[in-house]
């Protein structure tokens, strides 16, 4: 099926190229160019670390009409600059930046040792266990994996450093987790132009019949989705999830690509009041969502430092906490060689046209009732950890390099995904609401399974959103303005999710679980708008919640913009988190990947490997706690000014 959307593809991307030649170059017209843009210093401050965010960044949009001509009746240019300097990496720079991280100790449950830890680097020594700790890996820089999410308790944890990669090159990935501290501080000069936030030409020619071809080429946003904070269909785009995890606008924080829409308008036809049909092609090389830096202020899932630390683990060896023997003391930290567990290799897909993405749309009007059908085939934008890489037996002096089953030592990929949904918009004049629903269904989705071999699996996903926008008047608040309540639900399904009953837990054993997925099969969560105005719409509080239901997590952000003039906007605000923290989830110490050594006594067979599902916070425990949850400990205090001219 893929092969078969790819060579589609490729086809009706040469037509688009072609047609698109024919804009090149209209005269400029003598219409002056419309310029405007702004400045502002974004001030955030954490409970926990202090300032996190003193960023300023200044902004220009600009477009100009072009001269129609030949095939084209109208043409126009536009773009948009961006600079940022985050001054937190110099200001803060103990809690984020170059001299961030320390020494640590990691846990040693069956330590004999009375304060059960070791620092990293003094964990018991494998036969292939001793690595470099004093030059290839110092105990300096580093924090613990989840250091400030959770307590040390179980898991798979270990050292993470934590300073830029031009300061610190540890567990540096290359082309992928690599921010050195130029690129935390100015992320948008970096090899990828990211200043040219946008730079696109937009054309149009119009049919005797009344309908219209719309192409718009060049570097762009394309939305395809309406939902707020997650998205189900708006998935084009890749997102930088660095400069605010999910809070920031969708708008400020979609990474533009070079793509080309082409967009036929049919107007009214048939029984429907406006139809469109609509088709792009993201040209671009692929490019991942930006999930943050571990040496940065924002790290969505904490997944970066996860990454950056199994990096390390391959290239330097290092100490894992609670991993080796289970008895009734506890399990003991374990120093690792090189090449034994860990991330070997971030596999990111060149440039070639099957790397490519495609999309088609068509969308309607049908009375009160705005619809719209979307197909498309790209990468996915979030990675997968793919097992079953050659690595060295740890509890053995030979150099094996082969594979071993159920072992944590993986390589970064990301698959094809084909995507199929629509939405749907209904305004109900008898309640004065609209109400949203869009739904997305995918193949091709990996996620982190205990039961496979290989530690992934692949699922068919369904993705939904269902809202409603409505304006209420609150007499006691404001007689003269209503407020906005836009609330929705959305939902993530597993449909190929599975997990079964391991034989520890079936003995009764505390601290094991299920194995296999670490998603949910089935999850919700739900989000809260309420917008209100005052001063003739110059002041405006607001405030949006979200509440994660299989996560135990809630965050609320409120705030309050204030309009001075027609220049100079200040918006106060917070973004607080409350819930359970932190969940846990098999975390496969008890896989059993170097048998018999590595066996429990639970397993049936100890030269068989396979998870008998003991839990804990790390690495697993993120997918359960979801971006809500795995930021628990990032409460702030937000004040942002702006100057637009």
């Amino acid at each position: 099926m893929t092969k078969t959307i790819t060579t589609s593809a490729s086809r009706l991307a040469l037509a688009v190229a072609t047609a698109t030649a024919a804009m090149a170059a209209p005269a400029v017209s003598a219409t002056e160019t419309e310029v405007a843009g702004f400045v502002e210093n974004a001030t955030y401050y954490r409970e926990t670390r202090g300032l996190s965010k003193f960023r300023n960044t200044a902004q220009l949009e600009f477009s100009r009409p072009l001269n129609g001509g030949g095939f084209w009746n109208e043409a126009s240019v536009h773009g948009t600059l961006r600079a940022t300097y985050d001054g937190v990496y110099d200001l803060n720079d103990d809690e984020f930046g170059a001299n961030a991280g320390g020494s640590i100790q990691l846990q040693d449950t069956g330590s004999t040792v009375a304060a059960d830890f070791v620092p990293h680097g003094g964990g018991i020594v494998l036969p292939q266990g001793d690595f470099d700790s004093v030059n290839a890996n110092p105990n300096e820089g580093l924090i613990f994996l989840g250091q400030g999410l959770h307590p040390q308790g179980g898991g798979v944890a270990f050292g993470v450093p934590v300073r830029p990669c031009d300061v610190d090159s540890r567990g540096c990935i290359d082309d992928y987790l690599d921010a050195d501290e130029s690129d935390l501080k100015h992320p948008e000069f970096n090899d990828r132009l990211d200043f040219l936030r946008e730079l696109y030409v937009d054309a149009t020619h119009d049919y005797a019949n009344g309908d219209q071809l719309n192409i718009r080429l060049g570097r762009q946003q394309v939305v395809w989705g309406r939902t707020d904070l997650f998205r189900v269909l708006d998935v084009i785009n890749p997102v930088d999830y660095s400069r605010h995890n999910i809070y920031d606008e969708l708008e400020d924080i979609r990474i533009p690509m070079w793509m080309v829409q082409a967009e036929w308008r049919m107007g009214p036809t048939g029984p429907f009041q406006d139809l469109n049909l609509s088709t792009v092609w993201n040209f671009d090389k692929f490019r991942p969502h930006n999930l943050g830096s571990c040496s940065g202020a924002y790290n969505i899932m904490d997944a970066s430092c996860f990454f950056r630390g199994m990096k390390n683990l391959w290239d330097n060896g290092g100490t894992v906490a609670n991993f080796a023997g289970l008895d009734a003391d506890g399990m003991t930290a374990t120093d690792f060689a090189p090449n034994t567990i860990g991330i070997r290799d971030a596999d990111l897909p060149s440039w070639s046209l099957s790397n490519t993405q495609l999309g088609m749309k068509l969308e309607g009007v049908y009375n009160d009732l705005t619809f719209s059908l979307n197909a498309l085939t790209f990468r996915s934008q979030l990675p997968s950890l793919r097992g079953g890489i050659p690595a060295d037996n740890a509890f053995t002096a030979a150099v094996e390099s082969q594979p071993f089953d159920h072992l944590i030592a993986f390589d970064i990929h990301f698959p094809r995904v084909n995507l199929v949904g629509g939405s749907l918009d209904y305004y109900a004049e008898s309640l004065d609401t609209v109400f949203r629903v869009e739904a997305a269904y995918t193949q091709g989705e990996e996620f982190a399974d205990t039961i496979s071999k290989r530690l992934f699996s692949e699922s068919d996903v369904f993705r939904y959103v269902v809202g409603a926008d409505k304006n209420v008047f609150i007499p006691f608040l404001n007689r003269n303005r209503a407020f906005l309540f836009s609330g929705q639900i959305f939902g993530q399904h597993l449909l190929d999710h599975r997990q079964e009953i391991t034989e520890a837990q079936a003995a009764g054993a505390p601290g094991f679980e299920q194995r296999g997925f670490a998603d949910w099969a089935s999850n919700h969560i739900a989000t809260l708008l309420v917008k209100g105005w005052w001063m003739n719409d110059r002041l405006s509080p607001q405030i949006i919640m979200a509440h994660d239901f299989r996560g135990g997590a809630t965050v609320a952000a409120p705030s309050v913009e204030w309009l001075i003039d027609d220049n100079w906007k200040l918006v106060a605000g917070a973004n607080i988190k409350f819930g359970d923290g932190a969940q846990t989830a098999d975390d496969c110490r008890t896989c059993n990947p170097f048998g018999p050594a590595t066996a429990t006594p639970f397993h049936p067979d100890a030269n068989v490997s396979g998870s008998q599902g003991l839990v804990g916070f790390e690495p697993l425990g993120r997918f359960r706690s979801g971006p809500i949850g795995m930021a628990s400990e990032e409460d702030e205090y937000q004040i942002t000014l702006q100057y637009r001219f």
